[in-house]
């Protein structure tokens, strides 16, 4: 081999006293029952000493991959979804994957096409927060698919994988319930999605299980000028103003923050406030959020391990990654009522 030629199967096989069958075992992960640790390692050390690196395009034309996923998203806008995309690709990239990043263009509604051909030009799909027809589209029914936060029972996946929302939402009605907050309005998201309709149940039942406590519920688009006009109006309708908002996610809840002072409203003195999701905003407003803090990036990153192991035959199994209240400042004790 000359000093400007590159590294071949059969200069490792040669250097580690192997066959070149044995080589790709080897470096293909595919040795264990087939060769011995030790040569295993005589291999893995002739590569690194060689400064071999497996040829992936010529791998990839024989068998048929293209070591590329496809992550699809409601949106790209949402710091949520770009934290699911970082996780995602940090794994991929360990694998030697692209990932490639595509936002519906209907939100969660059905997801078209990108590319003339999916299933020719991806190895697989994982598509978080979507609804779980949307996917059809772009031939999901061909690739092996990964639902993230999705209804286990209806995805048309190969595995789902998801937070525990019901218990985030659970915790957040927990912690104002046990502050003593009794008039509790819901500020959903008016969004037709499964991770929603979850939030809204495990909300009713928390407060319904409390004597005493009531629960009304008013919904507007996922935006804070929307939150704020939709607080507005709740805020300075006749009747008895609420002493606590749980909010569907971050951008609700500083929405509601700023219609509260705006009004002179106390937060929290005279009006608490919970969010989900706990991005950036959340440490920005005052003041500071209290809210469910969501681990995206491992959310992404357990997505993507579950999408290359059925990418290599194998059959993942569903997972639920467990999440948690961050109190902060916007929660406090009930105001007294005469």
């Amino acid at each position: 081999m000359s000093a400007a030629s590159r590294p071949t199967s059969k200069d490792v096989a040669r250097a580690a006293g192997v066959s070149q069958a044995a080589v790709s075992l080897v470096l293909g992960g595919k040795w264990p029952g087939r060769v011995s640790a030790a040569t295993a390692e005589r291999v893995r050390e002739a590569a690194r000493a060689l400064g071999y690196r497996p040829n992936l395009a010529a791998r990839d034309l024989r068998t048929g991959r293209t070591r590329t996923a496809l992550l699809v998203v409601p949106a790209l806008t949402n710091e949520f979804f770009a934290r699911v995309h970082a996780g995602a690709a940090s794994v991929a990239a360990a694998h030697g994957f692209g990932v490639l990043l595509y936002p519906s263009p209907e939100g969660t509604g059905p997801a078209t096409d990108p590319f003339a051909s999916a299933p020719a030009a991806l190895d697989g799909v994982l598509a978080s927060s979507m609804a779980a027809q949307a996917l059809s589209g772009i031939g999901a029914g061909a690739l092996p698919l990964v639902m993230l936060d999705s209804d286990p029972a209806t995805g048309p996946g190969t595995a789902t994988v998801n937070l525990a929302i019901a218990d985030g939402m659970r915790q957040a009605a927990g912690h104002l319930l046990g502050l003593g907050h009794r008039d509790l309005v819901h500020l959903a998201a008016d969004v037709d999605s499964w991770t929603f309709e979850v939030r809204a149940a495990a909300l009713a039942a928390s407060v319904a299980a409390v004597p005493g406590a009531r629960l009304r519920t008013r919904r507007c688009a996922l935006g804070v000028a929307e939150a704020q006009a939709a607080v507005t109006a709740l805020l300075t309708a006749p009747g008895e103003r609420p002493t606590a908002l749980v909010c569907d996610d971050d951008l609700l809840a500083a929405g509601a923050c700023k219609a509260a002072r705006r009004l002179g409203v106390r937060v929290p003195g005279e009006l608490s406030v919970t969010g989900f999701d706990d991005l950036t905003l959340a440490t920005a407003i005052e003041p500071e959020l209290t809210t469910v803090t969501l681990p995206a990036e491992e959310f992404g990153a357990r997505g993507m391990t579950a999408l290359l192991t059925a990418v290599d035959g194998g059959t993942p199994a569903d997972e639920e990654l467990p999440v948690a209240l961050t109190v902060r400042g916007s929660t406090g004790p009930a105001p007294a009522r005469t």
